[in-house]
C-alpha cells in the first residue's frame, strides 16, 4: 500500500503566494469600484480634468453633487483649501447663493460658515483645509463667510494664502439690506431700540450713525477699497442681490462664467414661492424633493417711518455712486 508522503513547504514561497494572492484582490476590488456600471458612476468621472488639456469635460446631464460612494472616487478626493469664497454680504443672499451653486457637479462647498480668516485664523491653514468637503482634481471648493467683506483683516490674510482665488459678493440695496439685518436681530434680541432710534445719532439734526453694523455694512466702497489694495477687479465678482430673487438663473449663470464652468444649472431647476417671496430649488443636492431655504429666510420686515427711509436714501446716495464707480456696475438702487 502507497504511502502519500507531503513535503514541507517553504515558509519564503508561502509569504510571496500570500502576498500575491492579497495583491491581486486589491486590483480586483479597484477595478469593481472604478467598473461601477450604475448611471452616476459614468457621470460622475466627467467630472476631472483631461490631463492632456488641463480643459474642464462637459459634466453634460448631471443634475447633483458628487456621490461620494465610489471607493474609487473617495480614493480620488482630497481635502483642498479654497479656489472661490463667498465674502459677503450678510443679508444679501449669501445662503441663496451657495445652496443654489452646489448643484454644480464642479463645486465643492462647505455648508456652515467657518469664520477662518476673521475670527479663527490663529489655528492655521491647516485646520482651514480640515474642514473642507473632499474634492477630485479639477472641482472647485469654495465656502462662504459674509463677515469677510467688511472685516478689515481679511484681505491681506486671503491674499496670503492665495492670490489668484476667486472672490464673490453679493450685494443689495443697503436700506434694505440693513431692514432685513434689524429684523433678524429683533427675532432673536425683541427688546432692543426701534430701528429709527437706532439709526440716527441725533435725530433733531438727522445725523446718521454710520457705524451701527446694518448700515455699516452697506458702506460698500468703503469695504471694497481694502479689497482692491490685494485683488484686481477681475478676481471680484458682484451678485445683484435683487436679480438673485428675480432672476436666479441668469445671475448664476453669470457666477459659473466668472469660475470658468460650464451653465449646468439653469431655470430648469428653479420654481417662485409665491409665500416666501424667493425663488427655490425643484431639486436640490442630495435630494429628489423641492427645497426651499428655512423658516428664518425671507421674513416680513419690520415697517420703518417714510420720513427714515428718505434720510437714508440721501445718505446712500454718494456711497452708492462711488460703488458703482469702483465695480464698474450700475445696481439701480434708488
Amino acid at each position: 500500500m502507497a504511502t502519500l508522503i507531503i513535503a514541507p513547504l517553504d515558509p519564503h514561497k508561502l509569504l510571496i503566494m500570500f502576498s500575491f494572492s492579497i495583491t491581486c484582490i486589491s486590483i480586483l476590488y479597484l477595478l469593481l469600484g472604478c467598473c461601477d456600471s450604475s448611471e452616476n458612476s459614468q457621470k460622475l468621472s466627467l467630472g476631472w480634468y483631461d490631463n492632456n488639456n488641463n480643459s474642464r469635460s462637459a459634466l453634460r446631464g448631471l443634475e447633483g453633487g458628487v456621490d461620494g460612494n465610489s471607493s474609487a472616487r473617495e480614493w480620488m478626493a482630497l481635502r483642498r483649501l479654497p479656489h472661490a469664497l463667498i465674502i459677503g454680504v450678510k443679508k444679501g443672499g449669501t445662503r441663496a447663493l451657495l445652496e443654489f451653486l452646489r448643484l454644480h457637479p464642479d463645486i465643492r462647498a462647505l455648508g456652515a460658515e467657518p469664520h477662518f480668516f476673521d475670527r479663527h485664523y490663529s489655528r492655521g491653514l491647516g485646520w482651514y483645509r480640515s474642514m473642507m468637503p473632499k474634492a477630485l482634481n479639477g472641482q472647485i471648493v469654495m465656502e462662504k463667510t459674509p463677515r469677510y467683506f467688511v472685516t478689515p483683516e481679511t484681505p491681506g490674510r486671503i491674499y496670503a494664502m492665495s492670490k489668484d482665488i476667486k472672490l464673490i459678493v453679493v450685494v443689495r440695496d443697503p436700506i434694505t439690506r440693513a431692514i432685513s439685518d434689524y429684523t433678524q436681530i429683533i427675532s432673536k434680541t425683541p427688546d432692543i431700540p426701534s430701528f429709527e432710534s437706532l439709526t440716527f445719532k441725533n435725530r433733531s439734526t438727522g445725523q446718521i450713525d454710520a457705524l451701527w453694523s446694518p448700515l455699516y455694512i452697506g458702506l460698500y466702497a468703503k469695504h471694497l477699497e481694502r479689497w482692491l489694495a490685494y485683488f484686481p477687479l477681475s478676481q471680484i465678482h458682484f451678485v445683484h442681490g435683487e436679480r438673485l430673487i428675480s432672476d436666479p438663473a441668469g445671475e448664476l449663470g453669470r457666477v459659473q462664467d466668472f469660475l470658468g464652468l460650464q451653465r449646468i444649472i439653469t431655470d430648469k431647476h428653479f420654481y417662485f414661492n409665491k409665500t416666501k417671496g424667493f425663488p427655490c430649488l425643484k431639486k436640490p443636492e442630495g435630494s429628489s424633493k423641492p427645497h426651499c431655504l428655512g423658516k428664518t429666510k425671507g421674513r416680513t420686515h419690520a415697517r420703518i417711518h417714510p420720513e427714515v427711509i428718505q434720510k437714508l436714501k440721501e445718505f446712500y446716495q454718494p456711497h452708492n455712486l462711488r460703488f458703482y464707480r469702483m465695480a464698474g456696475m450700475d445696481f439701480g438702487w434708488q
